[in-house]
């Protein structure tokens, strides 16, 4: 009789008690170490998806595990609605300091979606609006408002009705974004890079414009950066490439580099009234110094810079890739160590081999395979993920 293996335990477990909101691969993963993760089976895994871009600093890093440690044994929560925390407040200036602008104003909160909550409250509260215009293939979160501003009606459509005066415009489409704008809206809502949505740039065209008409018509810009900040194209946020600072900048996922924890930026003059908003865990002292050591890391060693050469060199590989394979790749996109390759096939089989060869990469959209590795991956790991990908791709 077929005993079942302690990985077949795992997903047995999982299957038989999770809330069936998930499809994983059959792996269970129980160590990472740098840019590997290692399985239940003792297989290892050059990982280009970091938790979906969390791991900006790769797995088991020595600042941040020292970090978590040493504040788990002094404080691990305290309510921001209560008391002051040292640890709290040290993050706020932080974010502060590295955002562009004059956005002074930090709300601490756990996860993307949450962050994204915040900037549509904050929206309304500050412009007496109701309406959101946000983009097509745009993901902001599963969250119900959040969720309205998402495009996929894969999505949205079992948890309708959902949020009204919410509209969506083609992403990188200026007259569709003039004629969208109005005196009833209350924010442009737009990811600086889509994420979910493919790996999908924005324009400067775009983005400026967005800036210009939120000003010329009273409306707030707000950035959603869960995916594509905390230096993931190479500078701490996206819109530094463009120029445009929005009035509000959400932040999520590489910020904890693990930890979750996210934080939506703002004007001064948007700040909420006391009781306006909250969250229980948000700003909790534990992930608060994750992000300290996440950031001073990113600083001190230099790891914008190795993202825009790195980034650029695993851009150029596949480019060479694309020319090489054009009945294969329809086209290759991204900044920083934000990349995705466009197929002329489904994606599915194609992340499937790759992670049978030890390579693991994203779903962007049924033809795209995503890349979001480690702030700390080199040349070398390029040139093995590129190998992997050309052999599956054969």
């Amino acid at each position: 009789m077929h005993e079942r293996t302690q990985t077949e335990d795992i997903i047995h477990l999982e299957a038989a008690h999770g809330s069936g909101a998930y499809n994983p691969a059959p792996v269970v993963m129980v160590q990472g170490y740098g840019v590997r993760l290692l399985d239940k089976e003792g297989n290892r895994y050059l990982d280009c998806a970091t938790g979906i871009g969390v791991a900006a600093l790769g797995h088991a890093h020595a600042a941040l595990v020292r970090a978590i440690a040493e504040q788990a044994g002094r404080l691990i929560t305290c309510a921001s609605g209560y008391y002051h925390n040292d640890v709290r407040a040290r993050l706020q200036e932080r974010i502060s300091q590295i955002t562009p602008g004059d956005l002074n104003r930090v709300f601490l909160c756990n996860s993307g979606a949450e962050a994204v909550e915040t900037a549509l409250k904050l929206a309304r509260l500050s412009t007496q609006r109701a309406g959101i215009v946000a983009a097509m293939r745009g993901f902001h979160g599963r969250t119900l408002g959040a969720l309205t501003a998402t495009w996929n009606t894969d999505h949205r459509k079992p948890f309708e009705p959902l949020i009204p005066a919410v509209s969506h415009v083609p992403y990188n489409d200026v007259p569709a974004l003039e004629q969208a704008v109005t005196q009833e809206t209350a924010a442009v809502l737009l990811e600086t890079v889509q994420g979910e949505g493919g790996i999908h740039p924005a324009t400067p065209e775009f983005l400026q414009a967005a800036r210009r008409l939120c000003d010329e018509r009273g409306a707030l810009l707000i950035l959603d950066e869960v995916q594509c900040g905390m230096g993931r194209t190479g500078r701490w946020f996206a819109c530094e490439h463009y120029g445009v600072v929005p009035d509000v900048l959400c932040l999520a996922k590489a910020l904890g580099g693990g930890m979750p924890i996210a934080a939506t930026a703002f004007r001064e003059a948007l700040s909420f009234k006391k009781g306006q908003h909250g969250s229980t865990y948000g700003g909790n002292p534990l992930a608060c110094q994750a992000a300290l050591a996440v950031i001073d890391t990113i600083e001190n060693s230099q790891l914008l810079d190795n993202v825009a050469q790195v980034g650029s060199y695993f851009l150029e590989r596949l480019r060479a890739l694309h020319q090489a394979k054009p009945q294969k790749v329809r086209e290759v996109r991204g900044m920083g160590l934000m990349l995705a390759v466009d197929l002329r096939h489904k994606a599915g089989p194609v992340i499937k081999a790759l992670m049978e060869r030890g390579v693991l990469a994203l779903f962007g959209g049924t033809t795209i395979v995503r890349f979001l590795p480690a702030y700390i991956f080199t040349q070398a790991d390029v040139d093995e993920t590129l190998q992997a990908l050309e052999v599956v791709l054969s």
